[in-house]
C-alpha cells in the first residue's frame, strides 16, 4: 500500500538577523508611501528590458509588507510580508537571489502570488544594501514561465541595483540638508529677534546716561574739577559710542523685514535728489548721478538703505577739501548694476575683504572723531545677496573707493 505524502505548504520568510536596526535604516530615508518617481520608474523599465521580464521591482521591506516604491508591469503597489520572494532575498546577503521557477520550490509553491495574480513563476533579485549594511529590500525581475538569466543580466541588474541605493542616499542627503537649513534658518531668526529686542532694550537708558551726563556737567560743572569733567565726559562719549553701536544692530536686524516690502517703480531722478537732500548739510559735496535709465523697478526701501549706507561712509571717511561721489545705474538683461565711486582716501588690498564682516572695523576714526562699528557695510552686502546680487569694492590707496553691486531685475511689472 503506497502512503500518499502531502506537499509542504510555503516557507514565510524569517525576520532579518538585525531586523530593528533594518528597519530604523529604512525609515531614516523617508521614503515609504511616497508618490511615484520618474528615476526610480526609469530604472525599473531598464531592468525589465535587459532581463526579458515583463515586471520589474524596486521593493521595500517594512515590518508587516512590501511596498513598491516602482511597479513596472505591475499595478499593486503592496503585498503582505509572508508572501514577499523580496523578504527571503534580504536574508542571502548581498547575493542576488534567483529561483528559476516557484513551483517547484517548496518555499513558493502554493503562495498566493505564486497560485494567483501576479503568478511569480521566475523571480530574481538584487538586495539594496544602505551605508550601514542593511538590506532595505531589493530591485527584482518577475516572470510568468520559468527562466535563467545569463552573467551579463545579473550583473547589469546589480548595476542597476546600485543605482536605486545611490537615488535613496541622494534622497537622504537633501532630506538632511534641507533639515540642516531649516534648523540654521530657525536659530538665525532666533538670533535676530535676540539682536533686535536686546539693542532696543539697551537704547533707552543709554540715551538717559548720556543726557543724565550732559545734565550733571551742565549744572554742577563748575564745581567740579578737571578729572571729574573728563570722567563725566568719557562716560558721554562712550554712552553715545554705544548707542551708534545699537543703532547699527538694529538697523541690521531690520533689514529682514525690509525685504520683505514690493518692488515698486523707481524714478531715478527724484531718487537722486532725495539722497542728495539727505546730506546737502555738506557744503562741500560734489554729488552726480550717471544713468541712461528713467526709472527702475526694485524694493525702493533697501536701494535707499544700501545708496545711503554707501554715501554716508563716502562722506565720514572722505580727507578732501571737497567729497566727490558718482553713484553709476545701468542694466542687464537679469539686472540692475550700480556703483558708488568716492575720492576719498581709498582702502588697502588686504583689508577690502574685510570690511564687509559684521563688527570689522577698518578705520580708527572717521573725519568727525567717530570710530565705525563694523556695522553698516554688513548690512549693505547682507541686503545685496538677499536681493539676488553681490557687491564688490576697487580701491587704490589715495585714489578713492568704488563699490559695485548688483541686484536682481524682477521678471515683469505692469506700469
Amino acid at each position: 500500500m503506497t502512503t500518499f505524502k502531502p506537499k509542504k505548504r510555503m516557507i514565510a520568510p524569517q525576520k532579518h538577523t538585525k531586523e530593528y536596526e533594518r528597519l530604523k535604516d529604512l525609515d531614516s530615508y523617508s521614503i515609504l508611501d511616497t508618490l511615484p518617481e520618474a528615476d526610480y520608474d526609469n530604472l525599473t523599465a531598464i531592468a525589465a528590458e535587459i532581463c526579458g521580464t515583463p515586471i520589474a521591482l524596486v521593493s521595500l521591506i517594512d515590518d508587516k509588507r512590501q511596498w513598491f516604491k516602482s511597479h513596472h508591469g505591475l499595478d499593486a503597489t503592496e503585498t503582505p510580508r509572508e508572501f514577499a520572494f523580496c523578504a527571503h532575498a534580504i536574508n542571502e546577503g548581498d547575493d542576488v537571489f534567483v529561483v528559476q521557477d516557484s513551483r517547484s520550490d517548496v518555499r513558493f509553491h502554493d503562495n498566493p502570488l505564486v497560485t494567483g495574480n501576479p503568478h511569480v513563476i521566475f523571480y530574481a533579485g538584487v538586495p539594496l544594501i544602505s551605508e550601514n549594511n542593511l538590506p532595505l529590500g531589493t530591485l527584482c525581475v518577475i516572470d510568468h514561465e520559468p527562466k535563467s538569466l545569463s552573467e551579463g543580466q545579473i550583473s547589469s541588474l546589480t548595476a542597476l541595483a546600485n543605482q536605486v541605493v545611490n537615488l535613496l542616499k541622494l534622497r537622504k542627503s537633501n532630506a538632511q540638508l534641507e533639515e540642516s537649513i531649516l534648523r540654521l534658518e530657525v536659530k538665525n531668526d532666533e538670533l535676530e529677534r535676540f539682536a533686535y529686542v536686546a539693542a532696543h532694550d539697551l537704547k533707552s537708558p543709554l540715551i538717559g546716561i548720556a543726557g543724565l551726563a550732559k545734565l550733571f556737567s551742565s549744572d554742577y560743572g563748575s564745581i567740579i574739577d578737571d578729572k571729574g569733567q573728563k570722567m563725566l565726559d568719557l562716560i558721554e562719549g562712550a554712552a553715545d559710542k554705544l548707542r551708534r553701536l545699537i543703532d547699527g544692530l538694529l538697523e541690521y536686524s531690520r533689514s529682514e523685514n525690509v525685504l520683505n516690502e514690493n518692488k515698486s517703480i523707481i524714478n531715478l531722478k527724484l531718487l537722486e535728489k532725495d539722497i542728495y537732500g539727505l546730506f546737502s548739510f555738506d557744503k562741500e559735496l560734489k554729488f552726480i548721478v550717471k544713468t541712461s535709465l528713467i526709472e527702475i523697478f526694485a524694493n525702493r526701501t533697501a536701494l535707499d538703505q544700501i545708496l545711503i549706507n554707501l554715501v554716508a561712509n563716502a562722506i565720514k571717511y572722505n580727507n578732501m577739501d571737497s567729497t566727490e561721489i558718482e553713484i553709476g545705474i545701468s542694466e542687464n538683461n537679469e539686472n540692475y548694476l550700480f556703483y558708488v565711486q568716492d575720492n576719498g582716501p581709498g582702502i588697502e588690498k588686504q583689508l577690502q575683504e574685510k570690511i564687509f564682516n559684521i563688527f570689522e572695523i577698518v578705520a580708527v576714526k572717521d573725519k568727525f572723531g567717530q570710530t565705525g562699528n563694523g556695522i553698516g557695510l554688513a548690512t549693505v552686502k547682507k541686503l545685496v545677496e538677499k536681493l539676488g546680487g553681490i557687491i564688490s569694492v576697487e580701491s587704490d590707496l589715495g585714489k578713492g573707493s568704488k563699490f559695485t553691486f548688483s541686484i536682481e531685475k524682477a521678471i515683469s511689472y505692469d506700469i
